[in-house]
């Protein structure tokens, strides 16, 4: 097939060409150029941000006809065999599917044998967090001390799952996240090549949607090529992503600058009527009042908020006419519209009644001149409600954000006020095992939740990207209303839920995670207590056999561990 997707055609082929990564690449050609190169790396990162792609440069580095060298020529034989994939002295292995101690057995067995062509074998093991922990073990030895013509390179997204034991023997790299003016300029630079014409807006929305991910960027250019041919169009694009247009987002931003209620209404249903997902919304709408912040306190702050020259000039000239104050509680009032979107039946109308109250923000504040003409109206009328304004975003707000878990939440019927000044105390796996005991259909995917933080009324709960399934089945209505319950029982207060995605790099042990080490530690303190034990120890001296399985006397009355 002659065409190739935009990231296999423009992936980088030496350590100069790869973006967002300095400090991996100059650790790396540091390395190659002092002859200090290790046995074994550990790449780790989210996906697409170019693990892969530097094992194959460092494997041509490696083997290269020039080298060890940090620059390789990719001209001889061995830089155009790494390049396309058909050098037998670099093996790519998939951990998903090759994850059995018998693979690791089998690729043990070719470690022995020499390169072909270069200096090194080099093993790469993609998803290296897959293989099973019977693989891990088969794999120490050699990994701690293997032949001098053989370099690991392991590449992961989830380096928390790695034992320790693993780690040890590795140097680990973590992948950062690629900023979004790097992915803009290579995205910029991959049009150009192409012929693709695609504006900066394009671009930055390309970009915002990638999340860090080079890939994914590529990807989608790709696809809106694929839709609208070489002429990329912003409209079509957005269509193509499901983004809020721009337009309709400066409709709403515009109406609520100039306390416009009414407008704000009118252009919030023109964004409903296109058809524009309500989380999705109040996500860019939260990232431009974000922008605003960044403008009105840093002078110059092209390089933090990550937009094209036509957008951040929007923004400055809208922080502008704001002030800090009215910047940040308008943060605070889309931020609790966001946690009630999560759990409302009807999250439109968390959005709407955020967007009138945001309109009222700046209102009784001194000196605060409309920003249009037809906006003076509704400042008079605002005068009478002075004296209940200023406590209205700490009193009011909470309740309106997610009133349905206070109200359906079982210990709704206790004290109000014992409840809103006593600290939420909640054991994680305590609500689990309730969650469980009542709903076990639900209980079985809060099993790989952990509990991130609670701040007053509001419970955080994380799932690592591994469990979008769970994830995706504890955002439904009735499972959030079911663990809101439980927690409001275990806390004795109702309690808000918000549920996260948490990043490989920082995830806490799950529940399962939890219940898994205390059995492992439980079979290993019955195992050392069955070779402790002198019965045991005489039967094994006399028929030389072993333990193979230890487990408690079921009865429960013995409590002596029997060994099989």
């Amino acid at each position: 097939m002659d065409y190739q997707v935009s990231a296999r055609k423009h992936r980088p082929m030496t350590f100069a060409e790869v973006t967002g990564q300095a400090h991996v690449v100059k650790t790396l050609t540091n390395a190659l150029a002092s002859g200090r190169t290790a046995h074994a790396y550990l790449f780790s990162g989210m996906r697409g941000v170019g693990k892969t792609t530097m094992a194959r440069i460092l494997a041509k580095a490696l083997n290269c006809d020039k080298g060890p060298t940090p620059t390789p020529c990719l001209k001889c034989a061995s830089c155009q065999e790494i390049g396309s994939g058909t050098s037998f002295d670099v093996m790519e292995i998939d951990g998903a599917s090759s994850n059995s101690v018998d693979d690791v057995r089998e690729m043990r067995e070719t470690i022995k044998t020499g390169p072909a062509r270069g200096r090194y074998r080099v093993y790469i093991i993609d998803e290296v967090h897959m293989l099973s922990t019977a693989a891990f073990n088969a794999l120490l030895k050699t990994l701690e001390e293997p032949p001098g013509h053989v370099v690991f390179v392991f590449a992961t997204t989830e380096a928390h799952k790695i034992p320790q034991t693993i780690l040890s023997r590795c140097q680990h790299f973590t992948f950062r996240r690629i900023p979004r003016r790097e992915i803009i300029d290579t995205l910029q630079r991959v049009a150009k090549a192409e012929g693709i014409a695609v504006d900066e807006r394009s671009l930055s929305a390309l970009a915002r949607v990638s999340d860090g991910s080079m890939r994914d960027a590529l990807s989608l250019m790709d696809q809106a090529v694929a839709f609208g041919g070489k002429s990329v169009a912003a409209a079509d694009l957005m269509t193509l992503l499901g983004s809020v247009p721009h337009e309709l987002l400066r409709g709403v931003l515009d109406a609520t600058l100039a306390r416009d209620a009414a407008g704000a209404l009118r252009s919030l249903a023109a964004v409903q009527d296109h058809g524009c997902d309500v989380r999705q919304f109040s996500g860019e709408l939260m990232e431009h009042v974000r922008n605003l912040l960044v403008a009105k306190v840093v002078a110059d702050a092209g390089d933090l908020i990550e937009l094209g020259p036509e957008e951040q000039a929007e923004i400055k000239a809208d922080a502008g006419r704001l002030s800090l104050d009215h910047i940040q509680e308008l943060f605070r009032v889309f931020l609790e519209a966001e946690d009630g979107i999560r759990t409302s039946q009807h999250p439109w109308y968390v959005v709407e009644m955020a967007v009138v109250r945001a309109c009222r923000v700046g209102s009784e504040q001194a000196g605060a001149p409309p920003a249009r003409p037809d906006a003076k109206a509704p400042v008079p009328q605002a005068q009478p409600a002075r004296p209940v304004a200023p406590p209205a975003p700490k009193a009011a707000a909470p309740k309106a954000a997610a009133p349905a878990q206070v109200e359906r939440s079982k210990p709704a019927e206790r004290s109000p006020q014992a409840g809103s000044s006593a600290p939420v105390v909640l054991v994680w796996e305590d609500v689990v095992a309730r969650v469980q005991a009542e709903r076990p259909n639900i209980g079985a995917f809060l099993e790989h939740s952990t509990l991130v933080g609670i701040a007053g009324d509001m419970v955080t709960i994380g799932f690592p990207a591994s469990a979008g399934v769970s994830l995706k089945m504890i955002q439904q209505e009735a499972s959030q209303q079911a663990v809101a319950d439980a927690c409001a029982a275990m806390a004795g207060r109702g309690v808000r839920l918000r549920l996260v995605t948490l990043d490989g790099g920082a995830s806490a042990p799950t529940v399962a995670d939890l219940r898994r080490e205390r059995d492992t530690k439980t079979e290993r303190h019955l195992r050392d207590e069955v070779l402790a034990n002198p019965l045991v120890k005489e039967v094994l001296s006399v028929f030389g056999g072993e333990v193979k399985d230890v487990r408690r006397n079921q009865a429960g009355a013995d409590r002596q561990p029997k060994g099989d």
